[in-house]
């Protein structure tokens, strides 16, 4: 990783994603995790005060190391145990089942190889597991599927390989999910072409 995705990067992403709009959001995401649970895309720690008392252990991963350091800062003052890995969400070192809960806020877009990383998501998730999800990606009107199409490549390399353009429900039901709760909606006061929401729940079928 270079210097900007290393060092500038995550000190720009952790801003952004601590505007107060989303920070409101995270109770909410977050309230049905339960037991062992399993974040990807830690980013630095934001959704970590936001965790209910059911959450057992987290362990959490991110691939940036910038975005680690921030986290460990955050991981030092939580009472909730957090079991930190600098790791890509498309191999995830860990057994089949292994987790009650897996968390993904504002994560998808920018995966790689996403449907490998759903399908590990889905891998270890216990059978009568929980995938609790927050993401932006692709808007249902065609005018703000417009932009969102013409200012991807350079919101990819501006934004370590955010995507605008994502169906997200698509891409989580096509690796063996059922969406047992979804509500999409405009973030108030944000760009549409980055602020069309998908906030939801998933069961491995």
């Amino acid at each position: 990783m270079g210097f900007y995705t290393n060092r500038i990067l995550p000190k720009l992403l952790n801003t952004a994603m601590g505007d107060k709009r989303m920070e409101g959001l995270r109770p909410q995401v977050l309230a049905k995790a339960r037991g062992e649970t399993l974040e990807i895309g830690f980013g630095g720690g934001l959704n970590l005060p936001f965790y209910p008392a059911t959450v057992t252990g987290l362990t959490a991963v991110d691939v940036n190391p910038g975005m680690d350091k921030l986290a460990r800062k955050v991981v030092e003052d939580s009472a909730l145990k957090v079991d930190l890995h600098v790791i890509n969400g498309e191999e995830l070192p860990f057994a089949d089942r292994s987790f009650d809960t897996v968390v993904s806020t504002w994560t998808l877009c920018s995966i790689e190889k996403i449907d490998k990383a759903l399908a590990e998501v889905r891998r270890v998730l216990h059978p009568e597991g929980r995938f609790i999800f927050i993401e932006h990606g692709l808007s249902p009107d065609t005018q703000v599927q417009k932009w969102q199409h013409r200012l991807n490549p350079l919101q990819k390399k501006l934004a370590g390989n955010c995507h605008l353009n994502r169906p997200i429900r698509t891409l989580i039901e096509n690796q063996g999910f059922k969406i047992s709760e979804l509500n999409e909606f405009y973030l108030e006061n944000t760009p549409k072409y980055v602020g069309y929401f998908y906030q939801g729940s998933a069961l491995p079928v």
